[in-house]
């Protein structure tokens, strides 16, 4: 790929680029912050996830959008209130024939931009795209983006490795933590071991409080232990997940179930989450109820209906269900 620096700084007046606290922030945010950062730009993130952030992005949406697809938008409407140069939202389509990902992903520039000329109101977007197979590798892609800002070639470098390397720290520093965790577990008696639970969904599910943490609080308030599948060592996951199936093309889903394999034996239960309508949770979410044996599995698909009631009251259940068997009540009944 042929890089034009000091030719095409088209980007140099954005100096406060915002990045929405949603969709793929929760798995590369780190690098993205630290990319920008290094290239002296301010990084602006909107409020986590609320309802207000749902009405908004559903407002900006046509009905076919997933969950997590009009919380994102709900998160640029936001960055635009805010006075932000730019709103980065990359393309992302390939890391390889089965590394890839959501359609949504791969069109996210475009389904921004155009949402908001609908709606009559401007957002400058920000994109690069990665499509490895293709040729526009993840390395080309910063430093082509790099370049729109005047970097030199050596200053793109040094911001695309900065990147690369607080975001690889990050997640070997959550896998190493849930490693430990999941090791102290195992050496404590079986009366004195907690309930073990694997949240089993995209980070944008689980880790969004409010998607994802209306689960993770009353599985804690029930006195579970919480393990997120995503938090696995994700090379490793994405490797065991060729003993599951060699033709699953979606990276994400890949490594969430090479992660329900690695950790099955040392957990009581899976909560499968899901936005409404994911496509490919859909399928796969489906093959892991019907191929994944040995552990009870809750599957819960989040859609943006008001109120958290029956949320709680299923995953509540769903804890009494593994006390009980756990004490060996199904067994002798």
């Amino acid at each position: 790929m042929s890089l034009d620096f000091g030719r095409r700084a088209d980007l140099a007046d954005v100096r406060r680029v915002g990045i929405p606290r949603a969709l793929l922030y929760y798995r590369y945010g780190i690098a993205w912050r630290t990319f920008f950062e290094q290239l002296g730009c301010e990084v602006v993130l909107d409020a986590p996830s609320d309802r207000a952030t749902l009405e908004t992005g559903d407002h900006l949406s046509v009905d076919e959008c997933c969950l997590a697809s009009k919380l994102f938008l709900g998160h640029v409407s936001a960055l635009v209130d805010e006075g932000v140069d730019a709103v980065f939202v990359p393309s992302l389509m390939s890391y390889g024939r089965f590394e890839t990902f959501c359609t949504k992903f791969q069109a996210l520039p475009d389904l921004a931009e155009n949402a908001f000329i609908v709606a009559g109101r401007c957002v400058r977007v920000i994109s690069f795209r990665i499509d490895e197979p293709k040729g526009d590798a993840e390395e080309d892609a910063y430093l082509g983006l790099a370049a729109r800002f005047g970097a030199s070639r050596k200053e793109a470098k040094r911001a695309y490795k900065a990147a690369a390397d607080a975001q690889r720290a990050y997640d070997a520093s959550m896998a190493r933590e849930q490693e430990k965790l999941v090791k102290g577990l195992s050496k404590l008696p079986e009366a004195e071991r907690p309930l073990t639970i694997l949240i089993a969904a995209h980070p944008y599910v689980s880790h969004d409080p409010f998607v994802g943490g209306v689960v993770e609080d009353a599985l804690r308030e029930q006195g579970a232990c919480v393990l997120f599948a995503d938090e696995t060592d994700r090379s490793r996951a994405l490797k065991c997940s060729y003993d599951f199936s060699h033709s699953i093309p979606w990276i994400v889903n890949r490594e969430l179930i090479g992660s329900i394999l690695m950790l099955h034996e040392h957990i009581d239960g899976i909560v499968l989450m899901s936005a409404y309508p994911c496509g490919p949770d859909s399928m796969c979410d489906d093959a892991i109820e019907r191929c994944i044996k040995g552990k009870p599995i809750l599957t819960l698909t989040v859609d943006a209906q008001a109120g958290t009631a029956g949320v709680e009251t299923r995953v509540e259940s769903f804890v009494d269900i593994l006390s009980y068997q756990k004490k060996g009540g199904y067994l002798n009944a």
